[in-house]
């Protein structure tokens, strides 16, 4: 007798299995034959939608905001006077990126947009994150995040 080892993941199901080769054969197949089923029990995260867990925070809709995207990274920030302070700082950077098209940011979108207008950086952008997420400001979903209609208010935009 051989042993062996087997991980299998369908969806979000796993099964791990060591023993008997013979055996291992034949619990695949078993669950081969009901992956279908498997899948529509327990569909990877992948396929799901996205759910907001607060309903309190709802992304900010920028999309008819053409005069934050029409301005300079810079003249923005001095706009909002957040030009030091780093919460407001990243804040109003990702806010300035969303009007630009982005839905989802990633800290590094923030950094290089300050990078990209010769701005000072940001200490610990990710720190500032998740103090703008611990005032509702911003919500994260997974290693992205969106500005919420809060965070949009607390610099003025209605």
């Amino acid at each position: 007798m051989s042993e062996a080892k087997i991980e299998i993941k369908i969806g979000e199901i796993t099964f791990s299995g060591e023993g008997d080769s013979n055996w291992l054969s034949e619990q695949l197949d078993k669950i081969m034959d009901r992956a279908e089923d498997l899948i529509s029990l327990a569909p990877s995260k992948t396929q799901q939608q996205p759910q907001v867990t607060d309903p309190t925070h709802q992304a900010a809709d920028l999309s008819g905001h053409n005069e934050i995207a029409s301005q300079t990274l810079p003249a923005w920030l001095r706009s909002k006077n957040a030009e030091t302070v780093q919460n407001s700082k990243f804040l109003a950077t990702a806010v300035w990126v969303e009007a630009k098209g982005q839905k989802r940011l990633q800290t590094k979108d923030v950094t290089a947009a300050l990078s990209n207008a010769n701005q000072k950086r940001l200490h610990n952008a990710s720190e500032c994150l998740n103090q703008n997420v611990k005032k509702g400001y911003c919500e994260k979903e997974g290693n992205q995040f969106y500005v919420t209609e809060e965070g949009k208010r607390s610099l003025g935009i209605n």
